[in-house]
């Protein structure tokens, strides 16, 4: 600013002591009407369909540095919404299992599933939420990100590094999609699940996923029939088969709940598989009751 007015002075007194005396052409006399009117200042806000390479816990602007989805990346927002309402006037970004935690899953939920092509639950795939660093959040900031990663397996949660956006990934026939499976079992519970082609031997398929009741997740292992009998609900849906009394005799469920703090966030998405006690070699999808008898 103070070049700005030194060259205005020094080519004033120019003008003047060529011209004796008067205004020079083009100036009014008055400088002071000659501002611009300054713009106001505008958050920082990240963009969706934009990848990442490390995740983010807190979203600092320092550490915001995108990168070409066609590159290896391990993160990529789907999408970025902005909190309203009661959430928006709160001293800090909303807290692990509130109200507004809730909100924003539920929308991430929604969202990311529509960019996705199906329910991320249905694929090897995690979703994590990010907010503003608190001192973003004093100084106006109320976005959020929905950021998703590929992950290494239905067991497994770790992210792996990949190259291509998610977008429309769990269309047709997606390689990150869950299918078939050969499950390790021990006393009846589920050590590993390993994933198979359809048409090779296996004795476990993925059916769907089940919204569970909005129950603490303290109550989730005294509700394990109801979960099953929501899974049985998916398996009746898919396989083409009745649903009712005899369900249980075509087939077992295995279920994969959320983390407990996903629970709690208000994730109530539960991962739903078919279990038979013979070896299948193709899907069970619409079979009815002659490719699902009762055993």
């Amino acid at each position: 600013m103070r070049r700005w007015w030194t060259a205005v002075a020094v080519s004033a007194g120019a003008a003047l002591a060529l011209a004796g005396c008067g205004t020079p052409a083009g100036l009014d006399g008055d400088l002071a009407d000659d501002w611009r009117t300054m713009a106001a200042p505008t958050q920082f806000v990240p963009a969706a369909g934009t990848c990442h390479t490390v995740f983010a816990d807190v979203g600092y602007l320092s550490g915001y540095n995108p990168v070409d989805c066609a590159t290896s990346h391990r993160v990529e927002t789907l999408h970025v919404g902005t909190l309203t309402g009661s959430a928006a006037e709160l001293s800090a970004p909303p807290a692990a299992g509130s109200a507004g935690m809730r909100a924003v899953r539920t929308e991430c939920d929604r969202e990311v599933n529509k960019a996705l092509g199906a329910d991320w639950r249905a694929g090897r795939l995690f979703l994590s939420t990010v907010f503003p660093s608190r001192q973003a959040w004093s100084g106006g900031a109320r976005w959020f990100r929905c950021d998703v990663s590929e992950v290494e397996s239905v067991d497994d949660p770790s992210a792996v590094p990949r190259t291509g956006s998610l977008a429309g990934a769990l269309k047709g026939t997606s390689a990150l999609a869950h299918r078939c499976f050969n499950p390790k079992i021990k006393k009846d519970d589920v050590q590993e699940m390993t994933p198979v082609a359809c048409t090779r031997k296996h004795r476990v398929e993925f059916v769907g996923v089940y919204q569970a009741p909005d129950i603490s997740f303290a109550q989730v292992d005294k509700n394990r029939m109801r979960i099953h009998k929501g899974c049985r609900t998916l398996i009746a849906s898919y396989a083409k088969v009745p649903n009712n009394g005899d369900l249980e005799y075509r087939a077992g469920t295995i279920f994969y709940h959320p983390f407990e703090q996903e629970w709690k966030d208000g994730n109530r998405g539960v991962q739903c598989f078919l279990w038979v006690d013979r070896d299948l070699t193709r899907s069970v999808k619409g079979v009815g009751t002659k490719g699902l008898p009762v055993q």
